[in-house]
């Protein structure tokens, strides 16, 4: 039975060297970037600790335990029976779709996003000098939608490919199965191929809630590939592993021309963390998930007592929550109003989508007292 994971203290985690805790001042308190405050998964930290004793610190090669551990972890996880023979490795998950955004379109063809997506999806597109599509998701009191008939019209227009944010960040929300097979429909029809970012998948709360996109229908295995990692579910952003999946012979070999890079600038440490998180790290994954679910109930309760204003609804999955400021009357850019006289770095809506200026993104992957502080330092803005 898994339990709660503790997040560590705020003077363990201003030791931390990453950007997160390097980017601002010590006076600023950062809940921006997408990584969480927790230890290290004792069997991913022995898996490494192994390597560097054994000096085991050369380029990545073939790697088939990484593709059998998460075979393995989505058919216990999702009841998605993953080929193996059809997955190969990327540096991360970012670079795995530009390059098979390159294998796949001409530079100024269309690429769809659907904001307020990750901001780097935007960067994406512009990397290969596509032509963005944005096709807003749907939305009602803070719960969104894909909306297929907008979709339908511009994959009538010639998009050629449609990067899905699933699960969605930043607006939490897990896309229906019905949903899903309605778009690998559409995506037949009009001959769009679906780059699914699946990285915050495995913190879905409930996992029969999310069903991976090339399991939804054979339509989606024709016109799908997806494109995940570790990084974001057990931490592993700085190792440099992701794992790129295909159910159809015919896109993995239109793919097969990305440069073999894009397999050899991935990490070794990367894919021995990544084994170790899928084949021998669930029990700490379950017990980190009790955490969030109690803070990501504990955001609700500061918002009600604290900042009443702002509008929040409760995540599906992982540990990003979407704040509308918009009551609050904190300027054309919030965060950068929370930042001066709070010293609390959250990302700005803007970043995700150009009308969504009066959001923010905040990262509850932390311990309860520092959600606290967070949400104090906030309200002494207002």
């Amino acid at each position: 039975m898994a339990e709660a994971v503790r997040a560590l203290t705020l003077a363990e985690l201003r030791k931390r060297k990453s950007v997160k805790w390097r980017h601002f001042p010590s006076d600023v308190l950062p809940l921006p970037v997408a990584e969480m405050d927790f230890p290290t998964a004792p069997k991913i930290k022995t898996a490494l600790t192994d390597m560097v004793e054994r000096s085991d610190t050369g380029y990545l090669g073939p790697f088939p335990e990484l593709f059998d551990a998460f075979a393995n972890f989505s058919a216990k996880r999702w009841g998605w029976q993953v080929d193996t023979k059809q997955m190969r490795i990327a540096t991360d998950v970012g670079v795995g779709i530009v390059e098979i955004m390159r294998t796949l379109i001409k530079p100024g063809e269309k690429v769809m996003l659907n904001s307020p997506v990750y901001e780097n999806i935007w960067r994406w597109v512009s990397e290969v000098h596509a032509a963005t599509v944005d096709t807003p998701l749907s939305e009602d009191n803070l719960s969104y939608k894909l909306d297929l008939a907008a979709i339908e019209k511009e994959y009538q227009n010639g998009v050629k490919v449609h990067i899905l944010c699933h699960p969605h960040n930043p607006v939490g929300a897990i896309f229906s199965k019905d949903q899903l097979s309605e778009l690998a429909d559409l995506a037949k029809k009009y001959q769009v191929v679906i780059l699914s970012d699946e990285i915050h998948a495995p913190l879905t709360y409930d996992a029969k809630t999310f069903t991976p996109f090339l399991n939804v229908s054979q339509n989606a295995k024709e016109v799908g590939i997806t494109i995940t990692s570790a990084s974001k579910s057990f931490n592993l952003a700085g190792l440099k592993c992701a794992v790129i999946i295909t159910e159809s012979t015919k896109l993995q070999e239109r793919i097969n021309v990305m440069p073999p890079a894009v397999t050899w600038r991935a990490s070794l440490f990367g894919a021995v963390a990544s084994t170790a998180a899928y084949a021998e790290s669930v029990d700490w994954l379950d017990g980190v998930l009790i955490t969030l679910d109690q803070n990501r109930k504990l955001v609700e309760k500061l918002i009600a007592t604290k900042a009443p204003a702002i509008k929040y609804r409760i995540p599906d999955f992982g540990y990003l929550a979407w704040l509308d400021l918009s009551a609050l009357g904190l300027g054309e850019d919030p965060s950068a109003a929370i930042l001066e006289k709070g010293k609390l770095a959250v990302n700005g809506g803007v970043l995700y989508g150009p009308k969504h200026k009066s959001f923010v993104r905040l990262n509850f992957g932390t311990s309860p007292e520092i959600i606290t502080e967070a949400f104090d330092r906030l309200a002494n803005c207002l």
